[in-house]
C-alpha cells in the first residue's frame, strides 16, 4: 500500500470516509498497534521484579490439591519453574532440574513448577509431574502474580533462604538449567545454611 500523509488528508476534497483517510487511519492505527506489541514482552515482565530485593509472593496449586505458597519457604532455597508439555527445551530441562532438586533436597531446596498447559492437556502434564521430584500444578492463566506475564518458555526464578529474589528468569540469556548453572546459581545459596532479612 502507498504512502498516505497527514497533508494528503487535508488536501483530500473527498468525504470524511473517503479511501485516502481510511487508508491514513490504518496506517496511523497499524503504527500504534506495531509499536505496543514491541514494547508488550518488556512491560509483560514485571516491572518492579528485582534481583536483591524480596520475591514476589506465589501460590502453587499442585494436582493433588495441595497449595504451598512462596512465604511458607522462607530458610529454604526455591526455585520457580515455569514450563509447558509441548515446549521441547522445557523437556529437556526438566529431568535435569529433578535430579539436581533430588539431590539437594536435604539441604533445602524446594523447587515448584507451574505448568502454563491448558487443563484439557491435564493427562499429559500429569504424565510428566510423575516423573519429577517436585510438585506441579497447572499455573492456570498467563499471569503468575508479581512475576509477570509468562510469555517466553522456560523461565526461572530463583529465591535464596532470606526469601530474596537472586535470579530473575527475565534477565538470563539462556534461561533453561544447565549443570553448570544450577552449580553457579544455586549450589552456593544451599551452602549457606542460614539466612538474614536484608
Amino acid at each position: 500500500m502507498g504512502s498516505v500523509t497527514l497533508s494528503d488528508m487535508h488536501n483530500t476534497t473527498d468525504s470524511i470516509d473517503s479511501p485516502a483517510r481510511r487508508a491514513w487511519l490504518g496506517q496511523t492505527l497499524a503504527l500504534g498497534a506495531c509499536a505496543s506489541l514491541a514494547a508488550w514482552p518488556r512491560a509483560a515482565q514485571a516491572s518492579s521484579l528485582e534481583v536483591g530485593q524480596m520475591a514476589p509472593p506465589l501460590v502453587l496449586r499442585t494436582l493433588d490439591g495441595q497449595s504451598i505458597a512462596t512465604r511458607a519457604l522462607l530458610g529454604k532455597v526455591v526455585i520457580l519453574t515455569f514450563w509447558a508439555s509441548w515446549c521441547d527445551p522445557c523437556r529437556e530441562e526438566l529431568p535435569l532440574l529433578s535430579a539436581y532438586a533430588a539431590r539437594h533436597a536435604a539441604q533445602g531446596l524446594q523447587v515448584l513448577g507451574f505448568s502454563l498447559d491448558e487443563p484439557d492437556s491435564l493427562t499429559e502434564v500429569k504424565k510428566i509431574a510423575a516423573t519429577l521430584s517436585f510438585p506441579v500444578g497447572l499455573l492456570g492463566s498467563a499471569w503468575a502474580g508479581g512475576y509477570g506475564r509468562i510469555w517466553n518458555l522456560p523461565v526461572n526464578f530463583t529465591i535464596n533462604r532470606a526469601g530474596v529474589l537472586v535470579d530473575n528468569g527475565w534477565q538470563d540469556k539462556q534461561p533453561a538449567w544447565t549443570e553448570a548453572r544450577l552449580q553457579r546459581i544455586v549450589t552456593p545459596l544451599l551452602q549457606a545454611s542460614s539466612f538474614m532479612r536484608p
